[in-house]
Protein backbone atom coordinates (compact mmCIF):
# COMPACT_ATOMS: atom_id res chain seq x y z
CA UNK A 1 0.00 0.00 0.00
CA UNK A 2 1.56 3.30 -1.16
CA UNK A 3 2.03 5.85 1.75
CA UNK A 4 1.21 9.17 -0.62
CA UNK A 5 -2.47 7.75 -0.61
CA UNK A 6 -4.49 8.91 2.12
CA UNK A 7 -1.29 10.36 3.76
CA UNK A 8 -2.47 12.23 6.09
CA UNK A 9 -4.87 8.83 7.71
CA UNK A 10 -2.61 6.55 10.39
CA UNK A 11 -2.32 2.67 9.19
CA UNK A 12 -5.25 1.09 10.96
CA UNK A 13 -9.21 -0.32 10.00
CA UNK A 14 -10.68 2.69 8.46
CA UNK A 15 -7.88 3.29 5.89
CA UNK A 16 -8.09 0.19 5.08
CA UNK A 17 -11.56 -0.54 4.76
CA UNK A 18 -11.65 3.16 2.42
CA UNK A 19 -8.71 1.75 -0.02
CA UNK A 20 -9.67 -1.99 -0.41
CA UNK A 21 -13.08 -0.93 -1.23
CA UNK A 22 -12.17 1.74 -3.92
CA UNK A 23 -9.96 -0.57 -5.19
CA UNK A 24 -12.13 -3.01 -5.30
CA UNK A 25 -14.39 -1.05 -7.72
CA UNK A 26 -13.37 -1.91 -11.24
CA UNK A 27 -16.30 -3.55 -12.54
CA UNK A 28 -18.32 -0.70 -11.43
CA UNK A 29 -19.22 1.60 -14.97
CA UNK A 30 -17.62 5.30 -14.30
CA UNK A 31 -20.86 7.08 -14.66
CA UNK A 32 -21.97 5.17 -11.46
CA UNK A 33 -19.30 6.22 -9.37
CA UNK A 34 -20.55 8.79 -7.50
CA UNK A 35 -20.06 9.63 -3.83
CA UNK A 36 -21.76 12.55 -1.49
CA UNK A 37 -20.10 13.81 1.38
CA UNK A 38 -21.88 15.61 4.15
CA UNK A 39 -20.63 19.03 4.78
CA UNK A 40 -20.73 20.73 8.47
CA UNK A 41 -19.26 17.99 10.67
CA UNK A 42 -17.59 15.88 7.86
CA UNK A 43 -15.52 17.87 5.83
CA UNK A 44 -15.39 21.00 8.19
CA UNK A 45 -15.17 21.89 11.73
CA UNK A 46 -18.94 22.51 12.88
CA UNK A 47 -18.24 23.34 16.59
CA UNK A 48 -18.62 25.73 18.46
CA UNK A 49 -21.43 26.78 15.64
CA UNK A 50 -22.41 26.33 12.39
CA UNK A 51 -20.45 28.64 10.22
CA UNK A 52 -23.86 29.46 7.42
CA UNK A 53 -25.50 29.81 11.16
CA UNK A 54 -22.70 32.74 11.75
CA UNK A 55 -22.96 34.17 8.77
CA UNK A 56 -26.77 34.63 8.81
CA UNK A 57 -26.05 36.44 12.56
CA UNK A 58 -23.59 38.76 11.04
CA UNK A 59 -26.57 39.76 8.20
CA UNK A 60 -28.45 40.22 11.29
CA UNK A 61 -26.75 41.78 13.16
CA UNK A 62 -26.16 44.34 10.41
CA UNK A 63 -29.53 45.15 9.13
CA UNK A 64 -30.50 45.53 12.91
CA UNK A 65 -28.12 48.07 13.13
CA UNK A 66 -29.68 50.19 10.67
CA UNK A 67 -33.54 49.21 11.56
CA UNK A 68 -33.92 48.33 15.49
CA UNK A 69 -37.75 47.02 14.84
CA UNK A 70 -35.88 43.59 13.92
CA UNK A 71 -34.49 42.96 17.38
CA UNK A 72 -38.53 42.68 18.60
CA UNK A 73 -39.06 39.66 16.35
CA UNK A 74 -39.09 36.75 18.99
CA UNK A 75 -36.88 34.88 16.54
CA UNK A 76 -34.16 37.59 15.57
CA UNK A 77 -34.63 38.49 19.44
CA UNK A 78 -33.65 34.96 20.52
CA UNK A 79 -29.89 35.29 18.35
CA UNK A 80 -29.63 38.55 18.77
CA UNK A 81 -29.78 37.64 22.46
CA UNK A 82 -27.93 34.61 21.69
CA UNK A 83 -30.48 32.74 24.23
CA UNK A 84 -29.98 28.96 23.35
CA UNK A 85 -33.18 28.32 25.97
CA UNK A 86 -35.38 30.30 23.46
CA UNK A 87 -33.47 29.50 20.24
CA UNK A 88 -34.38 25.53 21.49
CA UNK A 89 -38.23 26.47 22.40
CA UNK A 90 -38.69 28.22 19.24
CA UNK A 91 -37.10 25.34 16.82
CA UNK A 92 -33.65 25.17 14.83
CA UNK A 93 -36.62 25.42 11.61
CA UNK A 94 -38.16 28.52 12.90
CA UNK A 95 -35.04 30.58 13.47
CA UNK A 96 -33.58 29.23 10.27
CA UNK A 97 -36.78 30.55 8.20
CA UNK A 98 -36.62 34.09 9.97
CA UNK A 99 -32.43 34.23 9.33
CA UNK A 100 -33.04 33.22 5.75
CA UNK A 101 -35.87 35.73 5.35
CA UNK A 102 -33.28 38.46 6.02
CA UNK A 103 -31.99 38.00 2.32
CA UNK A 104 -35.37 37.99 0.20
CA UNK A 105 -35.22 40.34 -2.64
CA UNK A 106 -31.76 39.76 -3.14
CA UNK A 107 -30.66 38.86 -6.52
CA UNK A 108 -28.40 35.61 -6.83
CA UNK A 109 -25.45 38.01 -7.37
CA UNK A 110 -25.67 40.36 -4.86
CA UNK A 111 -25.93 37.05 -2.34
CA UNK A 112 -23.17 35.60 -3.51
CA UNK A 113 -21.28 38.84 -2.80
CA UNK A 114 -22.43 38.69 0.75
CA UNK A 115 -21.03 35.04 1.32
CA UNK A 116 -17.86 36.40 -0.14
CA UNK A 117 -17.56 39.19 2.33
CA UNK A 118 -18.40 37.16 4.85
CA UNK A 119 -15.89 34.43 4.30
CA UNK A 120 -13.56 37.65 3.73
CA UNK A 121 -13.86 38.36 7.15
CA UNK A 122 -14.79 35.15 9.13
CA UNK A 123 -12.16 33.95 11.69
CA UNK A 124 -13.19 30.85 14.09
CA UNK A 125 -13.75 31.91 17.57
CA UNK A 126 -11.91 29.10 18.83
CA UNK A 127 -9.18 28.91 16.27
CA UNK A 128 -8.96 32.48 15.07
CA UNK A 129 -8.22 31.46 11.20
CA UNK A 130 -10.55 31.46 8.17
CA UNK A 131 -12.80 28.65 6.51
CA UNK A 132 -9.92 27.05 4.23
CA UNK A 133 -8.30 26.64 7.70
CA UNK A 134 -11.38 24.35 9.03
CA UNK A 135 -11.89 22.32 6.11
CA UNK A 136 -10.55 18.46 7.50
CA UNK A 137 -7.16 17.35 5.06
CA UNK A 138 -7.66 13.75 5.41
CA UNK A 139 -11.57 14.69 3.90
CA UNK A 140 -9.69 16.60 0.96
CA UNK A 141 -7.16 13.23 0.63
CA UNK A 142 -10.60 11.43 0.59
CA UNK A 143 -11.86 13.27 -2.19
CA UNK A 144 -8.61 13.04 -4.07
CA UNK A 145 -8.66 9.46 -3.71
CA UNK A 146 -12.15 9.27 -5.21
CA UNK A 147 -11.12 11.12 -8.02
CA UNK A 148 -8.43 9.17 -8.48
CA UNK A 149 -10.93 6.57 -8.97
CA UNK A 150 -12.98 8.03 -11.07
CA UNK A 151 -15.99 9.64 -8.92
CA UNK A 152 -18.36 12.12 -9.11
CA UNK A 153 -18.02 13.66 -5.96
CA UNK A 154 -20.97 15.79 -4.62
CA UNK A 155 -21.28 18.01 -1.39
CA UNK A 156 -24.48 17.64 0.73
CA UNK A 157 -25.60 20.20 3.45
CA UNK A 158 -28.26 20.47 5.90
CA UNK A 159 -27.26 24.46 5.49
CA UNK A 160 -28.30 26.56 2.50
CA UNK A 161 -27.39 25.30 -1.02
CA UNK A 162 -26.86 28.78 -2.57
CA UNK A 163 -24.17 29.74 0.93
CA UNK A 164 -21.52 26.24 -0.08
CA UNK A 165 -22.38 26.48 -3.65
CA UNK A 166 -20.70 29.77 -3.76
CA UNK A 167 -17.54 28.12 -1.52
CA UNK A 168 -17.48 24.31 -3.19
CA UNK A 169 -15.28 25.18 -5.64
CA UNK A 170 -12.54 27.19 -3.67
CA UNK A 171 -12.75 24.79 -1.04
CA UNK A 172 -13.36 21.31 -2.53
CA UNK A 173 -12.96 21.88 -5.73
CA UNK A 174 -16.71 20.55 -6.23
CA UNK A 175 -18.62 22.45 -9.03
CA UNK A 176 -21.89 24.13 -7.48
CA UNK A 177 -24.64 21.81 -9.39
CA UNK A 178 -23.11 18.93 -7.09
CA UNK A 179 -23.92 20.95 -4.59
CA UNK A 180 -27.18 19.68 -2.25
CA UNK A 181 -28.96 21.54 0.90
CA UNK A 182 -31.67 22.90 1.81
CA UNK A 183 -33.20 25.18 -1.44
CA UNK A 184 -34.38 28.94 -1.14
CA UNK A 185 -36.93 29.84 -3.94
CA UNK A 186 -36.44 32.29 -6.36
CA UNK A 187 -39.25 34.72 -7.68
CA UNK A 188 -38.77 36.06 -11.60
CA UNK A 189 -39.28 39.58 -12.31
CA UNK A 190 -38.24 42.25 -14.05
CA UNK A 191 -35.78 45.38 -13.76
CA UNK A 192 -36.57 48.84 -14.14
CA UNK A 193 -35.17 48.06 -17.98
CA UNK A 194 -37.09 45.45 -18.58
CA UNK A 195 -34.97 42.69 -18.06
CA UNK A 196 -35.25 39.50 -16.33
CA UNK A 197 -34.03 39.45 -12.70
CA UNK A 198 -34.76 36.81 -9.69
CA UNK A 199 -34.58 37.10 -6.39
CA UNK A 200 -35.04 35.14 -3.45
CA UNK A 201 -37.73 34.44 -1.32
CA UNK A 202 -38.43 32.42 1.70
CA UNK A 203 -41.85 31.46 0.99
CA UNK A 204 -40.91 28.65 -1.17
CA UNK A 205 -37.88 27.61 0.81
CA UNK A 206 -37.74 23.74 0.56
CA UNK A 207 -37.46 21.56 3.84
CA UNK A 208 -34.66 21.31 5.75
CA UNK A 209 -32.10 18.59 4.30
CA UNK A 210 -31.85 16.52 7.01
CA UNK A 211 -32.79 12.50 7.24
CA UNK A 212 -34.56 10.84 4.78
CA UNK A 213 -35.08 14.35 3.21
CA UNK A 214 -31.12 14.08 1.66
CA UNK A 215 -32.29 11.53 -0.27
CA UNK A 216 -35.09 13.25 -2.13
CA UNK A 217 -32.67 16.07 -2.51
CA UNK A 218 -30.38 14.14 -4.05
CA UNK A 219 -32.37 12.29 -6.49
CA UNK A 220 -34.47 14.90 -7.18
CA UNK A 221 -31.29 17.47 -7.91
CA UNK A 222 -28.62 15.00 -9.52
CA UNK A 223 -30.72 12.28 -10.46
CA UNK A 224 -27.56 10.16 -8.99
CA UNK A 225 -27.47 7.52 -6.26
CA UNK A 226 -23.80 7.37 -4.07
CA UNK A 227 -22.19 4.10 -3.97
CA UNK A 228 -20.30 6.01 -1.09
CA UNK A 229 -21.13 8.33 1.13
CA UNK A 230 -19.86 10.08 4.13
CA UNK A 231 -21.24 11.71 6.94
CA UNK A 232 -21.05 12.58 11.19
CA UNK A 233 -24.91 12.74 12.38
CA UNK A 234 -27.95 11.41 12.73
CA UNK A 235 -28.77 13.88 9.93
CA UNK A 236 -26.94 11.58 7.38
CA UNK A 237 -27.78 8.13 8.16
CA UNK A 238 -30.91 7.52 5.42
CA UNK A 239 -27.38 8.55 2.95
CA UNK A 240 -25.38 6.70 4.44
CA UNK A 241 -27.75 3.62 4.28
CA UNK A 242 -28.59 4.73 1.05
CA UNK A 243 -24.89 4.46 -0.30
CA UNK A 244 -24.38 1.08 1.71
CA UNK A 245 -27.30 -0.72 -0.02
CA UNK A 246 -26.20 -0.22 -3.69
CA UNK A 247 -25.97 -3.30 -5.65
CA UNK A 248 -22.35 -2.77 -5.97
CA UNK A 249 -21.28 -2.72 -2.75
CA UNK A 250 -21.58 0.58 -1.35
CA UNK A 251 -19.51 2.20 1.33
CA UNK A 252 -21.08 4.30 4.62
CA UNK A 253 -18.00 6.47 6.35
CA UNK A 254 -19.46 8.05 9.70
CA UNK A 255 -16.63 10.84 10.78
CA UNK A 256 -16.24 10.33 15.19
CA UNK A 257 -15.39 13.63 16.68
CA UNK A 258 -13.58 12.41 19.52
CA UNK A 259 -10.46 14.44 19.35
CA UNK A 260 -10.95 17.33 22.26
CA UNK A 261 -7.16 18.38 21.65
CA UNK A 262 -7.05 19.22 17.92
CA UNK A 263 -10.80 19.68 17.54
CA UNK A 264 -13.41 18.98 19.52
CA UNK A 265 -14.82 15.89 21.49
CA UNK A 266 -18.70 15.11 21.30
CA UNK A 267 -21.75 13.23 20.43
CA UNK A 268 -23.02 14.43 16.68
CA UNK A 269 -26.84 14.43 16.33
CA UNK A 270 -28.97 16.23 13.69
CA UNK A 271 -30.23 19.63 14.18
CA UNK A 272 -33.88 19.03 13.22
CA UNK A 273 -34.93 15.89 14.68
CA UNK A 274 -34.48 13.98 17.97
CA UNK A 275 -32.49 10.26 16.94
CA UNK A 276 -33.67 7.13 18.51
CA UNK A 277 -29.93 5.74 18.83
CA UNK A 278 -26.56 7.09 18.81
CA UNK A 279 -25.30 7.18 14.87
CA UNK A 280 -22.15 5.52 16.41
CA UNK A 281 -24.00 2.70 17.79
CA UNK A 282 -25.94 2.78 14.57
CA UNK A 283 -22.35 2.75 11.96
CA UNK A 284 -21.53 -0.31 14.50
CA UNK A 285 -24.96 -2.35 14.15
CA UNK A 286 -24.85 -1.48 10.32
CA UNK A 287 -21.12 -2.13 9.72
CA UNK A 288 -20.36 1.22 8.58
CA UNK A 289 -16.92 2.40 8.60
CA UNK A 290 -16.26 4.29 11.33
CA UNK A 291 -13.44 7.55 11.42
CA UNK A 292 -11.86 8.26 15.22
CA UNK A 293 -10.79 11.71 14.33
CA UNK A 294 -8.32 11.07 17.24
CA UNK A 295 -6.71 7.66 15.64
CA UNK A 296 -7.18 7.80 12.48
CA UNK A 297 -6.56 10.85 10.99
CA UNK A 298 -2.37 11.87 11.77
CA UNK A 299 -3.44 15.59 10.99
CA UNK A 300 -6.68 17.16 11.05
CA UNK A 301 -6.32 20.97 9.69
CA UNK A 302 -4.65 22.11 6.48
CA UNK A 303 -2.09 23.85 8.26
CA UNK A 304 -2.35 22.98 11.53
CA UNK A 305 -1.73 18.93 13.51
Amino acid sequence: MSTERLPSWRPGAARDAILGHLDGIGEVPVDERVAYLDNDGTMWCERPGYVQYDFFVDVLRRRAAEDPSLARRPELAAVLDDDAARIGELGLAKIAGALAALCDGLTPAEFASMVDDFVERYRHPVFGVGLASLVYRPMLELIEELRAHDFTVGIVTGGGTEFVRRISSRLYGVAPELVVGTMIGYEFGRDDRDRPVLRRTVSSMGAANEGPAKISHIQSQTGRAPIVAAGNSGGDREMLEWARSSAHGGLAILIDHDDAEREFAYRSMAATFEEAEPITAVAERLGWTTVSMADDWDQVFPSRS
